[in-house]
């Protein structure tokens, strides 16, 4: 039985591959291999997929020998050692494999040939990159496109000679037809063969000529481009160092000065600060910065690192970022909060834990306690806490800040719309974390609590409360000395399908700037966990986010493409596009949500051809090259062992002095988890929910004594529970039933008064 045609697709860059057909025995004939011809190297696999972790064989065709069999056939072999017998679907299909072959086989032989010679001469590919300018993007463009050039150029010179063998073979074969004299309409067919076959060898000997001449000047000219260039370059490396050392002349007269200044003012006070502040060895230029306030009576010292320094002096000589300055903002930020509070840079930061005890390995069938309950609401069904993960869904909700930074760039933002990048990166960021990540959080009890308190270090303040319990909501609330605030009210609806588990968060996010008071607004796509019935649990995210800016009509809409097996997309997969108020796109984003995101800035749009789903118009938009704006943190060592937890959340869990009663981390049945005591920690879990069913049926009885009968009549709730920390009100840009934070919760911190907290463990 043939298998379906696969089209070869056309070769990209030093890249060929497709499916062919592999001899491998008389038993099973021809079988279909997937084969990659890549640096000179061709291997195959017997599947795609298999091209990350299994290669069944690879030939350097550097030493190896091509022959054509027939019109389909061709062998490849590298001197009796290996030797592929393979068989294309089809004529043409081989011959684009004997091309790319051929081109790929006299590179390597080139390059295994210059790698044995011994040389000075200076090449794109060995130009040794000057200081301060690793990871510069004029450079970096400027070495790959003469790198693109040079392969070209040797691509086109394999070609000439390719053309010269295969033109002159041609030759021969019209000759040996033609000497056989057919008489008739073959011999007139094959005499108006050859004369078309002369004109086109007359065409190719004047190409030939024409590239033979074209090689020439570009091979007379490369050196001399090239040292041109590497000189342009040793004169960029000296201005810049040039550059470093007026800076570091300039600061050291400034300190001079400001010293002596502070010296004629007071006596008193030049002793009093040591030698430490009002003079600065020139041993320490290269590692820290200083900044002279005009009203402040001594130096502040912001430690930096090196390469922002380079980097920031690299910028004057023409580099303009199209979003907001990185390196500024990265180097502004500390001092910012010094400049507020000097006296924090001598108290050390709290070092945070990186481990927690390792999970135990207790095996349980999630479908025998599964099975009666499909359809059911997650919330309601009673789960051990095997299938746990010892973290509360406050928690996990406050790791949406992992990847706070991209809202500290987005607040620096001049322009809205590019902001707005900043914000869709931070929207997806929040799902890298729950790839690996297959066990439940804690159901947080009603009234329960999270704070995390990252100001010295991140600039932030983070508070969650569970404010019900039916349907189970939590409202978050962050303020960052950074210029904006992130709330959120989240209420997960879930439904057991039987082979796969649906998490629907509903709610909305808002993030507010105060920098031009911009105001943005998105929702959570749906989260699905397969193979609940058997074999191993893997996470998806699938469906839309529109993020809008309610302050000037700005608008992202980004594609959480759900996994298919029969796409050819890569996995995770989410697209996005950028657009104003009237509908004209300006940036486009791709990326995964697992692993990273990049966006481009948009220079044209067109309407494609009616290739959509449903009829639908493709829009293709021409862009700028793509940049980074996120890329997922690494997991920490043993991560594995410790339920996949990010550097954060292993800290989450952390005990802290002066924490509210109702904090998650007083949670005796997730402590216990976390120390692997699951049985005690079912049991006190167990103890927790009817203590809050107890609690809820107090607050019925209480309310149902309180109601008039009037109010019976309106349908008054039977349950009269407000929260502690979070106010009732309606939104006034979605109109929507949410619980605002009221305040009141770190003042009472710091005063450590906590007598309005319920006991709920």
């Amino acid at each position: 039985m043939s298998e379906p045609k696969t089209p070869t697709p056309t070769p990209a860059g030093d890249t060929y591959k497709g499916w062919v057909f592999k001899w491998t025995n008389y038993i099973k004939g021809y079988q279909r291999r997937w084969f990659v011809l890549s640096n000179g190297l061709l291997s195959y696999y017997r599947t795609q997929a298999e091209m990350g972790h299994t290669c069944r064989g690879t030939i350097n065709l550097a030493t190896a020998t091509i022959t054509v069999d027939d019109a389909c056939n061709f062998v490849i072999s590298n001197g009796g050692a290996q030797t592929y017998h393979l068989k294309a679907s089809c004529e043409v299909e081989r011959q684009r494999w004997i091309t790319a072959l051929e081109l790929a086989k006299a590179k390597a032989a080139r390059m295994q040939a210059e790698s044995d010679d011994s040389g000075d001469d200076f090449s794109p590919s060995s130009a040794p990159v000057a200081p301060g300018q690793g990871g510069g993007s004029q450079n970096s463009e400027v070495q790959s496109a003469l790198r693109t050039l040079g392969s070209k150029v040797e691509d086109l010179s394999t070609c000439n000679d390719l053309i010269s063998k295969h033109g002159s073979a041609l030759q021969r074969s019209l000759s040996e037809l033609d000497s056989l004299r057919l008489t008739g309409e073959a011999g007139d067919k094959i005499r108006q063969v050859t004369e078309r076959a002369t004109l086109f060898r007359i065409t190719s000997n004047a190409m030939i000529n024409a590239c033979r001449d074209f090689l020439t000047l570009a091979q007379a000219h490369s050196k001399r481009w090239q040292k041109a260039l590497q000189a342009e370059r040793d004169q960029r490396v000296r201005l810049e160092e040039t550059l470093e050392q007026l800076a570091k002349q300039h600061n050291h007269l400034e300190r001079a000065f400001r010293g002596a200044a502070q010296a004629n003012a007071t006596a008193d006070n030049k002793s009093a600060a040591g030698p430490g502040k009002g003079e600065a060895s020139d041993e320490d230029d290269d590692n820290e910065f200083f900044d002279a306030m005009e009203e402040a009576p001594e130096f502040i010292t912001v430690p930096a690192d090196p390469q922002f320094h380079k980097r920031s002096s690299s910028n004057i000589s023409g580099f303009n970022s199209e979003m907001c300055p990185d390196d500024q903002s990265l180097n502004e930020e500390p001092l910012a909060m010094n400049q507020e509070s000097p006296s924090q840079e001598l108290v050390p930061l709290k070092k945070r834990r990186t481990r927690i005890p390792d999970k135990p390995n207790y095996s349980l069938n999630l479908w025998s306690i599964m099975k009666n309950c499909i359809g059911k609401e997650l919330s309601k069904i009673p789960m051990p806490v095997n299938f746990n993960e010892p973290i509360s869904m406050l928690q996990r909700l406050s790791e949406d800040l992992e990847y706070h930074e991209l809202l500290d760039k987005a607040s620096k933002c001049q322009s809205s719309l590019e902001q707005m990048c900043y914000v869709a990166a931070f929207s997806v960021s929040s799902y890298s974390t729950t790839v690996y990540r297959t066990g439940k959080p804690f159901n947080p009890l009603l009234g329960e609590t999270y704070e995390l308190d990252r100001r010295r270090e991140s600039g932030y303040r983070s508070l969650c409360e569970q404010v019900s319990h039916h349907p189970p909501a939590a409202a978050h609330h962050v303020i960052s000395d950074r210029g904006w605030t992130l709330r959120q009210e989240i209420t997960v609806a879930s439904k057991f399908r039987g082979k796969y588990l649906s998490i629907m968060p509903l709610g909305t996010i808002h993030a507010i700037f105060e920098k031009g008071n911009n105001h943005y607004t998105w929702k959570k796509v749906t989260t699905t966990v397969h193979n609940i019935i058997v074999g191993k649990l893997w996470i998806d995210q699938s469906g839309e986010i529109d993020v809008v800016n309610h302050t000037t009509g700005d608008r992202c809409h980004l594609k959480f493409a759900p996994y298919s097996y029969f796409s050819r997309d890569v996995a995770r997969k989410v697209t996005g596009v950028v657009m104003d108020k009237d509908g004209k796109a300006h940036y486009v984003l791709s990326g995964t949500w697992d692993e990273k995101m990049e966006f481009s800035r948009v220079m044209q749009s067109s309407r494609g051809g009616e290739n959509g789903t449903e009829g639908k118009q493709k829009t293709v938009y021409q862009t700028l090259k793509a940049r980074e704006v996120w890329r997922r943190n690494p997991l920490p060592d043993g991560a594995e062992t410790m339920y996949y937890f990010t550097a954060l959340a292993l800290s989450l869990n952390e005990l802290e002095e002066g924490v509210a009663p109702t904090d998650s981390r007083r949670r005796p049945d997730q402590r216990l988890m976390e120390d692997g005591r699951w049985e005690e920690a079912n049991a006190e879990k167990q103890r927790l929910e009817e203590k809050q069913r107890s609690a809820r049926r107090e607050r019925e009885r209480e309310a149902a004594s309180q109601r008039t009968s009037s109010q019976s009549e309106e349908g008054a709730p039977h349950d009269n529970y407000q929260a502690l920390w979070f106010e009732r009100c309606e939104d006034r840009i979605t109109g929507e039933q949410i619980h605002i934070y009221k305040g009141g919760y770190w003042e009472a911190k710091d005063r450590g008064s906590w007598e309005g907290c319920p006991d709920i463990f």
